[in-house]
């Protein structure tokens, strides 16, 4: 019970708050009270002392997500759990695609190469060795360092926002004098 009690000296408060900054402010006293009450009942599966802030925090958000899908299905979510409509992924997609094609104008010959003929071109990379008159494994290896190196050419252009699901659900240019994008 005192452990419980610190708990809340500690960190009722920056809760409270964390909850107000997610939700509706009718609902965060019912749900800092709910958190409060998994904290009390769970306090014994806490392994590690020094994991206490992470393990509440992690209680907190899970007790605002229960929050949010016991609600009806047609009410609206908030702006931070929302996801893109997938005609918004396509439009990025799209826009990004346009920007690759000048950064693959910019990789070294040999990448440029191999990555236009395997990822533009659709050809294997077995047909992109057999036509660059290297081995299989020379092939793979161009094709995946130039595709890290259009990787790292994208992440200095501009920054991106990926969901669980590893897409790209917004991105925006770091430096507006960036000229691939």
């Amino acid at each position: 019970m005192k452990a419980t009690e610190n708990i809340w000296h500690e960190y009722h408060t920056k809760l409270a708050d964390f909850i107000r900054s997610k939700v509706a402010e009718d609902a965060v006293d019912d749900l800092l009270q709910d958190v409060f009450i998994k904290i009390h009942t769970r306090i014994a599966s806490l392994k590690e002392g020094g994991k206490l802030e992470s393990w509440v925090y992690q209680i907190t958000r899970n007790t605002i997500i229960d929050h949010y899908r016991s609600q009806r299905i047609n009410e609206e979510l908030p702006d931070w759990i929302e996801q893109p409509k997938p005609e918004e992924v396509e439009i990025i997609r799209k826009e990004l695609s346009s920007c690759l094609e000048p950064m693959v104008k910019e990789l070294p010959e040999k990448y440029r190469i191999a990555v236009q003929m395997s990822e533009l071109e659709n050809k294997t990379q077995k047909e992109v060795a057999e036509q660059e008159g290297i081995s299989l494994s020379g092939a793979k290896s161009r094709v995946q360092r130039g595709r890290a190196l259009l990787k790292n050419m994208l992440f200095d252009c501009c920054q991106f926002e990926i969901n669980k699901e590893n897409q790209v659900i917004s991105y925006g240019k770091k430096k507006p004098d960036c000229k691939s994008c």
